[in-house]
């Protein structure tokens, strides 16, 4: 990828060409992960440019910026790792706030989503109070451009058409459709996302019986790996989330999964029969009535809390995404004391920066 801010920008740090990254990334895990003694690494290798459906800017000297490598603002033309409609629609979109003192004035940051099937959200934030003024000016653009607008504030939501995007994924030929709600977390790069799914549901094909995932999200694994399984609970922290993967569920037309507000920790409760939470009565879950046979499990960078890994070890399969190698490591030094590694796999869902996902599936000895 051909990138003239390479070496100044804080976003992309690894300014090597992508194979010769991929290799560092490939080692670096193997290296780490030696002493399990992996025998087959798989390796899923990422588009070099336009991957990326979520981007945030700063707006600063009337344009998009970037905070360089010693944390200082400065100005960009362009971004070739965003997806193609947000590529595309940067330059038109800054001429139309630069001719707009409304758009203009108090303009903070321009964030970005956008979809495999090119549906386009922009948020506008602000340091000042949006009015009528304001919303008829984004509404121009937002007709004139054909995207949604969110504008925020202080204590200021304002939406313009919608508020999210609508992402359709093909999953072995399958196609999903997925809300993306603006502010809420989804995977960064589709086309990863895409194969990373791929991967959890041919790992699971053969496991049958129930399905438990936690850190859920929006429902991202739980759609598509539902049809492995007789039924399926998945819990997350946040409202949001778990409002969204209803919906997602009732949009791909799937009636085998039961999704609940819980964390982690207040699962293990609930499920060591500790404490009852009404969350679970409200939703009719009845969690003697599942036979779970495989747990996956997506957590932050932290990881597993103790807790957490105990309890995934009552399940004979382990399906394990991470975004974060050291704390994997940690975690699977416990995990593999009662289950061993089947499969490992590396996806590079953040060319040119060194972090990296990977994904551990683990049974009972």
């Amino acid at each position: 990828m051909n990138c003239k801010y390479f070496g100044k920008c804080g976003s992309c740090i690894l300014d090597l060409n992508y194979k010769n990254q991929l290799e560092i990334k490939k080692n670096k895990i193997q290296k780490l992960f030696k002493e399990f003694d992996i025998k087959d690494f798989e390796v899923f290798q990422s588009k070099e440019s336009h991957f990326r459906a979520r981007a945030e800017f700063r707006f600063f000297k009337d344009s998009f910026a970037m905070h360089s490598i010693d944390n200082s603002l400065f100005p960009i033309e362009a971004c070739p790792i965003v997806l193609e409609p947000i590529f595309f629609l940067m330059p038109k979109l800054l001429e139309e706030i630069r001719k707009s003192t409304i758009l203009k004035e108090k303009l903070y940051a321009i964030e970005f989503l956008s979809s495999l099937n090119k549906d386009t959200l922009v948020t506008l934030i602000y340091h000042k109070k949006l009015d009528e003024a304001w919303q008829d000016e984004a509404l121009r653009v937002s007709n004139c451009l054909n995207i949604s607008i969110v504008g925020r504030s202080r204590k200021q939501k304002v939406v313009i058409k919608k508020d999210y995007v609508i992402e359709k994924l093909k999953i072995f030929n399958k196609d999903y459709s997925y809300i993306h709600q603006e502010a809420t977390f989804t995977q960064p790069n589709p086309y990863i996302n895409q194969k990373m799914i791929e991967w959890a549901k041919d790992v699971s094909k053969d496991f049958g019986y129930d399905f438990l995932e936690l850190y859920c999200g929006s429902g991202n694994f739980t759609l598509p790996l539902s049809e492995n399984f007789n039924k399926v609970l998945a819990t997350e922290i946040s409202k949001n989330s778990i409002k969204t993967a209803i919906k997602n569920c009732k949009l791909n037309g799937i009636e085998n999964i039961k999704f609940v507000r819980l964390s982690s920790e207040e699962f293990v409760k609930a499920f060591n029969k500790e404490r009852e939470f009404n969350r679970l009565k409200q939703a009719n879950i009845d969690l003697d009535s599942y036979n779970f046979s495989t747990v996956l499990i997506d957590p932050p960078r932290a990881g597993l809390d103790e807790t957490t890994r105990d309890l995934i070890k009552n399940f004979k399969n382990i399906i394990y995404i991470s975004c974060n190698p050291n704390t994997l490591f940690r975690d699977l030094k416990d995990i593999t004391k009662t289950h061993t590694i089947k499969r490992f796999a590396m996806f590079d869902q953040f060319p040119y920066t060194p972090h990296i996902e990977s994904a551990v599936l683990l049974v009972r000895h």
